[in-house]
């Protein structure tokens, strides 16, 4: 059974009193804004919703809430900031930092705005609210209230599950001080019902408080919940039925925990159900995050189409890791993937992966999923490196028949994929170039090499037309009669055409290229 289905039979089972009430069921997600998004935050966005479309499919109303953070202080400088223009406002809420752009609202609406779009264009359409707008309209107040008045309960919670100790005195507020405007750097320490006393200090190593002790209200905007208690609150003032939660927080005396005992203890409500997930892994030697690049959302939205995009995203149950290395073979893979679920789905297999395939597109595309012709991406990559082929004649001739308007339209997707990739991560053995002179390298070839390729001239020369699939049988037939070891033949022709020892398949690699040019080369490699 495809995982989001095991996860709506649990949602029928847990909650099916309230499906029966026809009350739509709250899920839940969020991304605090301190910068640019990682795209390992989209793993929780699609489960949450891939749930939602399974739930919607069987009819069971639903909504889907997405959180942006835009209250947590800024606790950290991404390097591509400018680090002294920023640097003053470490410890402020993050939607009372100016826009790097100065365009947008404030700092977290600009990351936001960023991440909106990509999650857009991946076909989820999750009800955006701000957590600013919580706090300030008061929504809060009454948990906020909650919270102070037991404040003793929720450090004993810290205590029980953590081992975190709290101090007798520690409340789980920080106020948003009425000098500096930092909520990061505050700390209170009594409330009488109505206000709370606090003082604003270095108590934090990443942001300086300005010494200021005061005395303020905690509600309507004016102090936020620290985050494990804030998510507990979310589960109450939101009433949310689901919403998972990454490994980290979801482990023995974690997060997850704690605000699960929260919830129950302090607010009186029974947590939603988990979805725990493991890591979305970005790797890769180009792959640079120190750098602020190479890791975003956006990043790497722009080197898959959305369908791909979706396919790596929700693929694997979320239990299992996420591996993207965009600088090794994982986007060929995916195209390849893709590829084999199309094929078995349009065979009419049912199995996990034809139910999982319609999802992979976009709801609006999926009441119509065309059948086309779907070129290898790696073949798509080499093509595109070639200008003296016409790829659409090429594709025409592979599959024995003209390509009509839904086959070009995917043709055009995976050349335009290829050349964004060639651009910028795909490895070496991806590139390569046509050498117009011979290459030196060619030029010390062995003899049993040179005999190798004599074999191939010859062959060559009798043919009257190049067919990769002819051609891959004679090179395998020459390379057991003349009993060479695979490398050291197919290295002999790619460095007598590229340059160098390695390149795309040899049989097709050579049939793509001009009769006249590959005699011509090979001649004088052999005399």
């Amino acid at each position: 059974m495809y995982w989001a289905d095991t996860i709506a039979e649990k949602v029928k089972t847990l909650y099916g009193k309230k499906i029966a009430s026809g009350a739509p069921l709250i899920i839940r997600d969020e991304k605090t804004l301190s910068g640019r998004v990682h795209v390992g935050s989209l793993r929780g966005l699609a489960i949450h919703g891939i749930v939602e479309e399974v739930l919607k499919e069987q009819n069971i109303p639903c909504r889907y809430l997405f959180e942006f953070n835009d209250f947590d202080p800024m606790d950290g400088l991404p390097v591509y900031l400018d680090q002294e223009k920023f640097l003053p406002y470490m410890g402020k809420p993050l939607c009372d930092i100016p826009s790097p752009d100065g365009k947008a609202k404030n700092y977290a609406e600009y990351f936001g705005n960023e991440f909106a779009n990509v999650i857009s264009e991946l076909g989820f359409v999750p009800e955006y609210y701000r957590s600013s707008e919580l706090y300030l309209s008061g929504k809060y107040n009454d948990v906020i209230k909650t919270a102070l008045l037991n404040a003793d309960k929720i450090r004993e919670i810290y205590k029980k599950i953590s081992g975190s100790q709290k101090e007798d005195s520690w409340l789980p507020l920080s106020v948003i001080c009425e000098k500096c405007g930092k909520v990061g750097t505050t700390r209170a320490s009594s409330f009488d019902g109505e206000f709370v006393q606090y003082e604003c200090g270095d108590f934090v190593k990443w942001a300086s408080g300005c010494g200021h002790k005061g005395k303020a209200s905690p509600f309507d905007g004016k102090a936020k919940l620290p985050w494990k208690v804030e998510w507990a609150a979310k589960f109450s003032v939101l009433e949310v039925d689901i919403e998972g939660g990454g490994k980290d927080h979801s482990t023995k005396g974690g997060a997850r925990e704690i605000a699960d005992a929260i919830s129950r203890e302090v607010f009186n409500r029974e947590p939603p159900l988990n979805i725990p997930y493991e890591f979305f892994n970005v790797g890769g030697k180009k792959m640079s995050s120190s750098k602020g690049a190479g890791s975003s959302s956006r990043e790497v939205a722009d080197l898959l189409p959305p369908n791909i995009f979706r396919l790596l995203l929700i693929q694997k149950d979320p239990k299992r890791t996420i591996e993207f290395i965009p600088d090794g073979d994982t986007i060929p893979i995916l195209f390849d993937t893709y590829d084999k679920f199309a094929q078995t789905y349009f065979e009419g297999v049912k199995d996990d992966f034809t139910r999982l395939f319609p999802f992979v597109h976009l709801p609006k595309e999926r009441a119509k999923i065309i059948k086309r012709i779907l070129p290898r991406f790696s073949e798509i990559t080499y093509l595109v490196q070639m200008p003296h082929i016409n790829i659409k004649k090429q594709i025409e001739t592979q599959e024995g028949r003209a390509l009509n308007e839904d086959d070009l339209k995917e043709l055009e997707i995976r050349k335009k994929y290829a050349k964004k990739w060639l651009t910028t991560y795909a490895p070496e053995d991806y590139k390569f170039e046509i050498q117009k002179e011979l290459p030196e390298s060619a030029k010390n070839l062995s003899s049993l090499q040179k005999d190798a390729l004599s074999e191939v001239l010859s062959f060559l020369e009798s043919e009257k037309d190049l067919d990769g699939q002819k051609l891959h049988t004679k090179l395998h037939e020459i390379k057991v009669s003349l009993n060479i070891e695979p490398k050291l033949f197919f290295s002999a022709i790619y460095l007598s055409i590229l340059g160098k020892e390695s390149g795309p398949k040899a049989g097709w690699f050579l049939s793509v290229l001009p009769k006249d040019f590959l005699i011509k080369r090979f001649k004088e490699v052999v005399t």
